[in-house]
């Protein structure tokens, strides 16, 4: 199968490690003019250094509606967004902890982020694919919005499954433009900071037992998400909307 994006330009958001930035690198390696995105600039640089001069970066938080249409905007010229990929994400450092003790502050920054984040940015770019009626626009979840979190925060299981709600309404939407929108559902993958801090928490007892509920029995790696994004946003997929993939090595 031979999958290529030369000519196409491709929203990456999150991008500045982990996900986000496997993701940026596999699209620019298959001939993508890439655009990455993050709420933090730390870490953009070495990501555009990756993707090898097919990469420009520019710090944006999702859940700013203008500033992500303003974003948009820029880097149009009067072409339009081929795909979208909506990574942003993440728990932004919290923890779990029992629902007493959950301010609205934590719960909402987390939906903020990850649902509304995701909004944002379809928004912003479905204009310029309906002019042209077609598009992909592919958003990353987690295991914890089909089941339950890991993290055990309960917006975080709660916001990824919102986000996999959104992406099926707006396949049905979106439809008739020939914009197909997708679902990565990603297992544990050890790719950032949190994710690290995470997996050192398990201690060597529970690290075992994590790998061992997997049917692969081994962790994944960013590079397999980034291969599940690439297929939903190739010609090859262009049948295949409001669906979810989990990559998760087989629950």
């Amino acid at each position: 199968m031979n999958i290529s994006f030369d000519g196409k330009r491709v929203i990456v958001t999150g991008a500045r490690h982990g996900f986000g930035r496997a993701i940026a690198k596999a699209f620019a390696e298959n001939g993508a003019q890439v655009f990455a995105c993050d709420a933090v600039e730390e870490g953009l640089s070495e990501t555009a250094k990756l993707c090898g001069g097919r990469c420009e970066t520019a710090r944006v938080d999702v859940t700013d509606r203008d500033a992500v249409a303003a974003f948009v905007r820029g880097i149009s010229a009067g072409r339009p967004i081929d795909v979208l990929v909506n990574n942003a994400g993440g728990v932004l450092g919290q923890v779990g902890r029992p629902i007493e003790e959950i301010s609205p502050f934590d719960w909402q920054r987390i939906f903020d982020v990850n649902v509304t984040g995701a909004f944002n940015c379809a928004q912003a770019v479905v204009p310029g694919m309906k002019e042209v009626s077609r598009g992909r626009i592919v958003n990353i979840s987690s295991g914890a919005g089909l089941g339950i979190s890991l993290t055990g925060i309960q917006a975080y299981a709660s916001a990824k499954a919102a986000q996999i709600g959104l992406t099926r309404q707006l396949a049905h939407e979106l439809g008739p433009w020939a914009i197909t929108v997708n679902n990565v559902a990603p297992g544990f993958v050890r790719s950032n900071p949190t994710t690290e801090r995470q997996w050192e928490s398990y201690g060597a007892e529970g690290q075992k037992r994590l790998v061992e509920s997997i049917a692969l029995k081994r962790l994944g790696s960013p590079a397999d998400i980034a291969n599940a994004v690439l297929f939903f946003a190739s010609e090859q997929a262009s049948w295949i909307t409001g669906q979810v993939l989990s990559v998760d090595g087989g629950k």
